[in-house]
């Protein structure tokens, strides 16, 4: 979860995952499919709710970007669930962004100090997000998950203990489960 507080104007039903999932939920089920981003507006107030509001400006070039980046971040999630690890394909997505970016570190009063550099401003939230990505890989591939309902294309980090998380909020995708369930055994 992050610490930014969601911008009043995000109809999203899932907001505050980790940055790269958050991004992935800039879609969300309906027909046809919501999507956050699909002008400068949205992108706008993706970037606001995800506290990079003061630090990216929303243009033309920032939603191609992260566009790009959230078809990478999407690649890699399904590969991470569907195989346990990153494909070729999955990689190369996520390098085209990484390569845009870098953490350079430099000696500051109270000791090291990390700067992210972008190679432009629009870079910088895609990189921030398949960075982000690239961690929530390395506390368990597992852990990042989609939705278990059938309807339901929104993603999360199933930061639980037992790690047996399957919705991406009980109480609805949950509920709607259970009451599925309830009424096929009532009928039969």
């Amino acid at each position: 979860m992050t610490d930014a507080q969601p911008d009043p104007r995000d109809p999203r039903p899932l907001i505050g995952e980790p940055l790269a999932l958050d991004l992935l939920n800039t879609r969300w089920a309906g027909t046809p499919v919501n999507d956050l981003l699909t002008d400068v507006e949205g992108y706008a107030i993706w970037l606001s709710s995800a506290g990079l509001g003061g630090r990216c400006a929303a243009d033309e070039a920032g939603l191609a970007a992260i566009r790009q980046t959230r078809e990478a971040i999407l690649a890699a999630a399904r590969d991470a669930r569907e195989q346990g690890e990153l494909g070729a394909a999955a990689r190369d997505g996520l390098d085209a962004v990484l390569a845009r970016g870098r953490i350079r570190r430099t000696a500051a009063p109270g000791g090291a100090e990390d700067r992210i550099e972008a190679d432009g401003p629009q870079w910088l939230a895609p990189w921030l997000a398949a960075d982000g990505f690239l961690a929530l890989l390395g506390e368990g591939a597992h852990r990042v998950r989609q939705c278990a309902h059938e309807a339901c294309i929104l993603h999360f980090f199933d930061a639980s203990q037992n790690g047996r998380r399957r919705w991406c909020r009980m109480a609805v995708c949950g509920n709607r489960a259970k009451a599925a369930r309830h009424y096929v055994k009532a009928r039969g």
